[in-house]
């Protein structure tokens, strides 16, 4: 569990060389919102942002499974509704550089309003995408282009 973990921080961390904090921060707000998130909260001075992303979560086996248990059991059984991916970022400049650590998080609703899932998103790909996207814009940004 505690190798997991140290994998885990590694994967969701980036150093940057640039110690420009509200110049990363800006560059992780663009990323979000390129990958279709929402910024809910924005603290520069605090080094953190919150984004959403709202998406169905139903899915077809689930709903078969319900209509099955309904007719053979005469059962409600609930099924998944809504989901909401949450991204929180937290930067932290220190010695000519800024680390940047990302987190993504899934939560479930089903059709009673009752939360299904909490989960962490911990796919590299999540994350290998979200770094390149954003080694990208600092790029960018650092050059003015």
């Amino acid at each position: 569990m505690r190798e997991n973990m140290l994998e885990f921080r590694q994967r969701s961390t980036r150093r940057f060389m640039t110690d420009n904090e509200e110049t990363i921060l800006s560059a992780c707000a663009g990323v979000l919102q390129d990958l279709g998130f929402t910024v809910e909260k924005s603290e520069t001075d605090l080094g953190f942002i919150l984004g959403t992303k709202d998406r169905t979560a139903v899915e077809g086996g689930q709903v078969a499974g319900k209509i099955f248990v309904a007719i053979l059991l005469q059962a409600d059984v609930p099924i998944d509704k809504n989901q909401t991916f949450r991204v929180s970022i937290v930067s932290r400049p220190s010695a000519g550089e800024t680390a940047v650590r990302v987190t993504f998080q899934r939560v479930v609703w089903n059709d009673r309003n009752e939360i299904s899932k909490l989960e962490p998103i911990e796919e590299p790909a999540v994350y290998q995408e979200f770094f390149d996207r954003l080694a990208k814009s600092v790029f960018l940004e650092a050059h003015a282009l």
